[in-house]
């Protein structure tokens, strides 16, 4: 499902190194990678210096992840880096964009200018952000968020085809219902009969994967976020639905930019990096 990933590199270790993780997995054997790094116009002098340099980054970062050069196409580009980002994701067809995020909240992500934040807000593509102070060793404990939407199954989907012929890592099966009571006790076969969780249980057995099921009541956005830390989760998955319509693309959505959806609030608030699988209509 990943065969084209681009990374945005903006230098930032914690990024390349989850990069690292995700290349080395089964899934991603084939994928096609493009680095990009983005930089300021200048002076024609002073452009062919800088962008020399960030060529010369980008050779460092394929040896530094000791990726094969033949399978890595190296982009620098001139320009405003949130909109350049947009451009050459839609030019390479991305499925996937891989960014580093600060993880700022709410208006200071647009009194910041922070990039990640704008292209989460405008791409139609799966975004995996990596906050600044977030470290992954290993890619072993996945969550994937579930409920009755098309995107949480496309998440599901995206997760089990990135963890394909990966025998490290086990799914935890996270549904949250804010109709339930978040005291109540349940068995595990309660949970595992959940109407929700059964069709999800049911994939992950087919491709003979370990998996552990969590069912909760609570507000959804906080208690992923809560249950995420409690499990000490290394990457958590979950749907992020399009929702504006073609007319409004290129209009950024004031309260989605102020972070009051829950793919905005787990993208700021979750402990570890934050896959939002998002299904290109």
């Amino acid at each position: 499902m990943l065969n084209k990933i681009l990374y945005a590199d903006s230098g930032a270790d914690n990024a390349q190194d989850m990069l690292k993780i995700l290349l080395e997995l089964p899934a991603t054997k084939n994928t096609q990678l493009s680095i990009l790094r983005v930089v300021s116009p200048k002076t024609t002098k002073e452009t062919e210096e800088v962008k020399e340099a960030a060529q010369s980054n980008i050779d460092d970062l394929v040896t530094k992840l000791g990726i094969d050069k033949d399978k890595v196409s190296y982009i620098v580009e001139e320009g405003d880096t949130k909109t350049t980002v947009l451009k050459v994701a839609q030019d390479t067809d991305a499925d996937l964009i891989i960014m580093g995020s600060r993880g700022l909240g709410k208006l200071q992500s647009i009194l910041s200018n922070s990039v990640s934040q704008y292209v989460f807000q405008l791409t139609d593509r799966s975004m995996l952000l990596i906050k600044d102070d977030i470290y992954v060793k290993k890619l072993k404990r996945v969550m994937v968020a579930i409920d009755k939407s098309p995107s949480a199954q496309y998440a599901l989907d995206e997760a089990l085809s990135l963890l394909q012929g990966y025998s490290d890592a086990e799914i935890f099966l996270t549904r949250v219902n804010p109709d339930l009571d978040p005291n109540l006790a349940l068995s595990k076969e309660d949970i595992e009969n959940n109407p929700i969780l059964a069709p999800a249980i049911a994939k992950v057995k087919r491709m003979g994967l370990d998996y552990q099921c969590l069912l909760s009541g609570g507000r959804p956005a906080q208690k992923i976020c809560s249950l995420a830390e409690a499990r000490n989760i290394d990457l958590l998955i979950l749907g992020s639905p399009e929702r504006r319509p073609s007319i409004a693309k290129n209009l950024p959505d004031i309260d989605r930019l102020l972070g009051s959806s829950l793919s905005d609030y787990i993208r700021i608030k979750a402990p570890c990096p934050v896959l939002l699988a998002r299904q290109e209509v």
